[in-house]
């Protein structure tokens, strides 16, 4: 009995899980880059519109997760490197976007006139996005915030996973993978880390039978 108990409930989660569940794949196209997406300036944004010549970076992010914002002296979070990648990415002709993917906060926490007052408090010097019903975290695979693709020329997966491997202390980064992956894109030269486990909370999505 306990063991087709155990059964059941395997089927039942396996069933249950969602259409995202796998993350694209090194080399794949980017979906929906002609799908608008409201920007903090008011403006609707397509991937297409924000890549650059040698491609786009695009980050899965929020308003409030601790591997984003930082929690007190535990965790430096993510968020403050984000205007240096975009700095970076400027000078590599690389678009970069902020993609806001928490539906089932869009009425708190992630609505977006709670995401324009984190531009203006962190200083954000990049497009913010919502993506609305979690539509192109789901086609990407997308899991946590932050998540990074990033896209080259032709918008095709050259990298995903993490920004570093250190949310605590910047000052403590041994290994920079973002910032290689797109130093070496632009330069065309092969990425040796393409991929790397993302890790923050996961995107808060309306889940629909």
């Amino acid at each position: 009995m306990k063991s087709l108990l155990l059964s059941v409930a395997t089927l039942a989660l396996i069933t249950a899980m969602p259409a995202f569940a796998q993350e694209q794949a090194i080399g794949e196209k980017a979906p929906m880059i002609t799908a608008p997406m409201m920007g903090i300036d008011g403006n609707a944004n397509t991937l297409l519109d924000l890549k650059g010549d040698k491609g786009l970076l695009v980050i899965f992010s929020c308003n409030t997760c601790p591997f984003v914002v930082g929690n007190g002296s535990k965790t430096e979070g993510w968020e403050g490197r984000y205007n240096g990648l975009a700095e970076l990415a400027e000078s590599l002709d690389i678009g970069m976007v902020l993609v806001n993917s928490n539906e089932a906060k869009r009425e708190g926490d992630d609505s977006l006139a709670a995401m324009k007052e984190r531009a203006k408090e962190a200083g954000y010097t990049m497009p913010y996005v919502v993506d609305e019903g979690s539509k192109l975290a789901n086609a990407c695979g997308a899991r946590t915030t932050p998540h990074v693709y990033l896209y080259n020329s032709k918008l095709e997966l050259a990298y995903r996973g993490s920004i570093d491997d250190n949310v605590n202390r910047s000052e403590e980064v041994k290994e920079r993978y973002l910032h290689m992956a797109m130093q070496r894109m632009a330069e065309g030269k092969k990425i040796k880390t393409t991929e790397t486990k993302a890790i923050g909370c996961s995107i808060k999505r309306i889940l629909r039978k």
